[in-house]
């Protein structure tokens, strides 16, 4: 079997706003097909990460391969759920109509809506289990609904990169794994690479297979098993930090303020 080149490549990478740094001198590698969670404290650079990948800022130092070719604005074979809260319950346009707009509507505007464009809207709208609720409007629709339309609108143009920010942030622990099992199952169909920022690693443990840890100017990668641990991010925070397990295999950080501990419970 051939192996594919890595999704993401960086090599002493660095982000930043202006002279600020955020962080510095990041090497990773995301392979092709694999489910990383991006972890770390409010403020610490997780977003920023994204942006850069996605190349709304440039990096500040080193190198960064996105698909085998440098980081790109509107790149057609990105997939991107950006942080929000739940949509405004006044609005009006059909969740289907607002799949739809993930086809080119989102760079350029609304757009008349072609028998090609409705045909994928159709297909994504299928892989989120979402036809029962695709014809009301978004704003009336409940958070779990939202998200999977949110995500049906990311993947229908057929990307082989999915990179979401928070998407879990607004929904209760049921639709968390919900939604969750469902990134996996889409990730394994569509042989998707998936990036996903969030503060509560635990919904997803049982599907990752790696985490980036932005923190502290830094940023650190290896196995949930590596990287969530008390040594690691001991050294990371550079102050005693613990991780605590409990019998359902949840883990907990002890030793942080509460607006940097992630992941928690």
């Amino acid at each position: 079997m051939k192996m594919q080149p890595p999704a993401i490549v960086a090599r002493d990478l660095a982000a930043g706003y202006g002279a600020h740094r955020v962080w510095a001198h990041a090497d990773f590698s995301i392979a092709a097909g694999s489910f990383t969670a991006i972890l770390g404290p409010n403020g610490g650079g997780k977003s920023t990460l994204i942006r850069t990948i996605l190349g709304l800022l440039p990096p500040a130092d080193g190198q960064l391969q996105v698909l085998g070719e440098k980081p790109r604005r509107g790149n057609r074979l990105i997939g991107y759920i950006p942080q929000r809260s739940t949509f405004d319950p006044e609005l009006s346009i059909r969740g289907r109509d607002f799949v739809s707009l993930g086809v080119d509507g989102h760079r350029w505007g609304m757009r008349l809506l072609g028998a090609a464009t409705a045909a994928a809207a159709d297909v994504s709208i299928r892989s989120v289990d979402a036809e029962s609720y695709a014809d009301r409007p978004i704003g009336q629709l409940s958070g779990g609904e939202q998200q999977r339309l949110l995500l049906a609108q990311a993947l229908v143009g057929n990307p082989r990169l999915l990179l979401m920010d928070e998407p879990l942030s607004q929904l209760d622990v049921r639709n968390q794994s919900l939604i969750v099992q469902l990134i996996e199952d889409l990730k394994r169909a569509r042989e998707l690479t998936v990036l996903l920022i969030a503060h509560d690693v635990n919904p997803l443990l049982p599907h990752i297979d790696h985490v980036l840890y932005v923190a502290q100017g830094n940023v650190a990668m290896g196995t949930p098993q590596e990287i969530i641990t008390s040594e690691s991010l001991t050294r990371i925070y550079s102050t005693p930090v613990e991780v605590l397990k409990d019998s359902r295999g949840r883990v907990f950080v002890v030793g942080l303020e509460e607006e940097v501990s992630h992941p928690h419970g």
